[in-house]
């Protein structure tokens, strides 16, 4: 049989897997793919930020915005984790984290019910942006994560906003996806069950957008949401 020809598929780029990014269960299910982790924190809306506070752990939801290797979060200057990333400190501990529910596994038996998801773990240290280029980077950055094209198409923040605004930076360094994907998993001696089992698939879209009462007359709507 005469072989085939072609340009060789390239290497994939993968972070490299710590005693933090390795699963203690189900650790087949882990990727350190650098190309599937991006998609998956591109996809998203709302990260999971979690750190110490006083001695007790903390989980706060946030949006969030990626720039090639690093995640930027913002909020309030006075917030406790804003505050904690700041030049006095030397960084603050995170774990941060972002899921997809793709679908519900519906099983015969209660034990084998499940979720199909794609979900990502970052841990690092997080650090304050003071850089005035990368904290405007930034911040489009976390505007365009909701509806790319946004930044442009509104007004930036000003001397007032910015100073009451924090941004913080984490690097893509210590990472990992995990996934679960396919079907039910019962038991053999389930399946003659008379019980209904399988896949219910989850869908996220837009629905049509609701303008503004108060929208100046003659604004369109923009082609990034007339789209599709």
């Amino acid at each position: 049989m005469q072989g085939t020809t072609g340009t060789p598929s390239q290497p994939t780029e993968t972070y490299p897997p710590t005693d933090r990014t390795v699963p203690t269960r189900a650790p087949e299910r882990a990727s350190y793919d650098k190309e599937l982790v991006h998609a998956i924190l591109d996809e998203g809306y709302v990260c999971h930020l979690g750190f110490v506070r006083d001695g007790a752990p903390v989980v706060l939801p946030t949006l969030y915005g990626r720039v090639g290797e690093r995640l930027y979060v913002h909020g309030s200057t006075g917030s406790r984790p804003m505050r904690m990333t700041g030049a006095a400190d030397p960084g603050l501990p995170v774990c941060l984290t972002v899921t997809h529910v793709d679908a519900l596994v519906l099983a015969r038996s209660a034990f084998h019910h499940s979720i199909n998801y794609r979900s990502v773990v970052v841990h690092g240290t997080a650090y304050e942006v003071t850089d005035p280029e990368e904290r405007r980077t930034a911040l489009d950055a976390l505007v365009d994560h909701v509806v790319p094209g946004r930044s442009r198409d509104s007004r930036p923040a000003n001397k007032k906003e910015l100073a009451a605004t924090a941004v913080i930076r984490l690097d893509l360094t210590e990472v990992s996806a995990k996934l679960r994907t396919g079907g039910v998993n019962d038991e053999p001696e389930d399946l003659a069950l008379a019980h209904w089992a399988g896949l219910v698939p989850l869908r996220k879209g837009y629905e049509a957008p609701v303008a503004d009462p108060a929208l100046a007359p003659g604004t369109a709507l923009p082609d990034y949401l007339s789209a599709g």
